[in-house]
């Protein structure tokens, strides 16, 4: 007997999960966040998972909680064997963890316990952590606090962007998510791996205002930081009276400042603007912007940037 299963995601990192449920499972609804206001018009937009969905034919259903009885009550009534979660976004309470026979499964973006919480692919980016992966865990009432029955890991790329690690991580997540189904289903028993008391930290959600860099910190450190915040929030910075979107940048030594003659000068400075990038003084170091962004334009290359501003060019 197949599998019964529900599937509760809302964003495009839950697709490649919601699809290796559905290549092993009867799934027998999806459960997503309601249709949000998006767009300069506002209008309602569906997220990527219940497009999916109705794509798949599925059944598709959108409460604002699961608090509610009547809610939980439909859950019950459709009798899952499991439900999987990834990044809905909801608070699941005791009483809906306790519907599914074989309990509730979450697929979370990091090497848990490190990173629980709204943004852990941006904050260990941000953090310069050597690497990160996806968990798949057993779900309880606390906030990612369960055990973890498997797990995938990757490397942190000095080319990696928030982009590229969310990508990475959604397939990886598919990934865990289909050898846990598969084990399930061989009746291979998935022994949960309790989180270790040491090592927790929290990954807060991602706010607009932590955008700004601030060249007091070290070369290194915004270097990370706009990595994690790319496709957003983005990075911005304020150059010669105008604010611009930072999207890629290079991080110069001490040695390098001193190269440029930039060696006692205070952060913030313009030490160097030429085909190369627009080099700025650090609190450690110097941070060579590559590809920015005007206000109401499209990212370009710093060399571009000079074309249109060929007063601040040094060489």
């Amino acid at each position: 007997m197949a599998l019964r299963a529900v599937f509760a995601g809302t964003p495009e990192f839950g697709l490649p999960c919601l699809e290796a449920l559905v290549a092993r499972a009867e799934v027998l609804a999806v459960y997503t966040q309601p249709d949000r206001p998006a767009g300069r018009g506002r209008g309602l937009a569906e997220s990527p998972v219940k497009q999916r969905a109705r794509a798949l034919g599925l059944a598709v259903r959108q409460p604002a909680s699961l608090r509610d009885a009547a809610e939980q009550e439909a859950l019950r009534a459709l009798a899952p064997d499991l439900l999987v979660v990834v990044a809905y976004g909801l608070i699941l309470p005791q009483a809906v963890l306790d519907i599914p026979r074989h309990g509730c499964w979450n697929v979370h973006a990091s090497l848990l316990p490190r990173w629980r919480g709204a943004a852990p692919i941006q904050r260990a980016l941000e953090a310069g952590d050597a690497e990160t992966g996806v968990d798949l865990m057993q779900m309880e009432k606390g906030l990612d606090t369960g055990p973890v029955l498997l797990r995938r890991r990757t490397p942190i790329e000095d080319g990696d962007t928030g982009g590229s690690l969310h990508d990475r991580l959604s397939r990886l997540g598919g990934e865990v998510l289909a050898d846990g189904l598969e084990r399930l289903a061989r009746g291979e028993p998935l022994p949960p791996m309790p989180q270790p008391a040491e090592g927790v930290t929290y990954a807060r959600k991602l706010e607009k205002a932590e955008a700004r860099l601030d060249f007091t910190q070290p070369a290194l450190v915004l270097w990370r930081k706009l990595r994690a915040f790319q496709p957003w929030p983005v990075a911005e910075c304020e150059l010669a009276g105008e604010r611009l979107r930072v999207h890629a940048a290079v991080p110069l030594d001490e040695a390098a400042v001193a190269a440029l003659g930039g060696t006692g000068r205070p952060p913030g400075s313009l030490l160097s603007a030429d085909r190369e990038g627009l080099v700025l003084r650090c609190g450690e170091g110097a941070l060579r912007l590559t590809t920015v962004q005007r206000e109401g334009g499209r990212p370009m290359a710093a060399a571009d940037y000079l074309n249109a501003r060929p007063q601040l060019r040094t060489a």
